[in-house]
């Protein structure tokens, strides 16, 4: 049987054609402006790194999702899954040269082998936004607000979505308090993090497998009831430092505006073992969709690399949730947003005119679309149309003898006059 060329892309891979890149690209300009807003810096790396290096810093789940595979040389290298292994790789290169703290952020194409769902690929585009070298919860707020900053400008109304934040060691100070030990806080941590995707009684089998007796299991369990910081704290020490950051992280989302999108949620954990103290994740207020973005503190990461030790926050944000999110909230054909102007011509004759009008126009600063052969009127019209641009000019023998054109907004239909020669557009 002959072989048959499959015209898809490869399972959990993505194309993008013009109408997606609209959407990408609305995703996209929104990332790379609500970094610059914050002050941060973009970087990028290799999109192939060592194996060991992010089999090491990932949760099992994701080290188990790793695309792996040998060079030539019999080198183990994968896919990044992820970009903040590698942002400590390169600080931890440059540690003694960096000065601290640093703002650092990157667009990262990413891939993971996961099971399909709804908002999940296997390959997907993050942004990334990272800073080391800064104890103080300032630097959450900053994260957490650029992030928020983002969504707006993507047109996401406030209401759509929340920030869920909690602390591992706000978790760890509770499940100490419960008599769980702290060598079996991790373990915990990763069966806890499955709540939701599996039910309790896996979750509590796990627990037992993982060295907790029935009362301790149960306790942990519990601990995810908890309702509000204020019960949660009068669980711990009144000295509690977990509880004192996230007070003061509510503070400043107050003073920077976007306190409305924030709420205690004990049930935070995160996935990545990395992770040593405040959590984050942002979903929708109508709960149709996976996380939108996710983060948290890794103050350990660089000291398991063998860097110096150095605190740091760090936020992943993804595309594919947040454009269905966006084309779900603001409608399908939002991102298709008209702008410049479609250049036509009737006959040859008139061909020179119209590469002279489209070179005026694009040194003005339009865009242009123009047309690469002759046609009718209709024809170009529907063309202009069917396209992205906002306002279209044909050109016939009339006109260039007049000197002038029109120019037609193809919203509103109304016309102006438009100079062929050398005079002001």
């Amino acid at each position: 049987m002959a072989d048959q060329t499959s015209f898809d892309p490869p399972r959990g891979m993505r194309d993008f054609y013009p109408e997606d890149m609209a959407w990408r690209n609305r995703v996209f300009d929104a990332f790379r402006a609500a970094g610059a807003a914050a002050g941060f810096s973009p970087y990028d790396a290799c999109v192939v790194e060592s194996y060991a290096l992010l089999a090491r810093k990932a949760g099992e789940e994701v080290a188990n999702q790793i695309y792996m595979f040998e060079d030539k040389s019999g080198r183990k290298l994968a896919l990044r899954p992820e970009m903040t292994p590698t942002l400590a790789r390169m600080v931890a290169a440059r540690q003694k040269q960096l000065s601290f703290p640093v703002k650092w952020t990157a667009l990262a194409q990413c891939f993971r082998y996961e099971r399909m769902t709804k908002g999940r690929k296997r390959e997907h585009y993050q942004w990334n936004m990272d800073i080391v070298g800064e104890e103080s919860v300032l630097a959450e707020a900053e994260v957490i607000g650029a992030a928020c900053d983002a969504l707006r400008r993507m047109g996401l109304p406030d209401d759509s979505y929340r920030v869920r934040v909690s602390s591992r060691a706000l978790l760890s100070e509770l499940l100490e308090a419960s008599g769980i030990p702290p060598e079996k806080h991790q373990a915990v941590f990763m069966a806890l993090d499955k709540r939701g995707k599996i039910p309790d009684a896996e979750i509590e089998a796990i627990l037992r497998d993982g060295g907790l007796d029935g009362q301790s299991a149960a306790a942990a369990l519990g601990i995810l009831a908890i309702g509000s910081l204020d019960d949660a704290a009068a669980k711990v020490s009144p000295d509690s430092k977990s509880v004192a950051g996230l007070r003061e992280l509510f503070r400043l989302a107050e003073i920077a505006g976007f306190a409305d999108r924030l709420v205690f949620d004990i049930s935070v954990i995160r996935g990545l073992s990395y992770y040593t103290g405040t959590v984050f994740e942002a979903f929708d207020t109508a709960g149709e969709f996976r996380a939108i973005f996710g983060g948290g503190r890794y103050d350990s990461l660089l000291t398991a690399i063998g860097g110096d030790p150095t605190p740091a926050v760090g936020l992943g944000f993804g595309d594919v949730v947040v454009t269905e999110l966006l084309k779900a909230r603001l409608g399908g054909d939002a991102a298709a947003a008209r702008k410049g102007v479609a250049v036509g011509f009737m006959f040859p004759e008139q061909r020179d005119a119209a590469v002279a009008l489209a070179r005026r126009l694009r040194e003005s600063g339009e865009c242009v679309d123009l047309s690469l052969h002759s046609a009718k009127p209709k024809q170009f019209f529907a063309r202009a149309g069917a396209g992205a641009c906002a306002k279209a000019v044909f050109i016939g023998p009339d006109d260039v003898a007049a000197g002038k054109a029109k120019m037609k907004d193809l919203e509103t239909r109304e016309q102006t006059d438009i100079p062929l020669g050398g005079g002001a557009l």
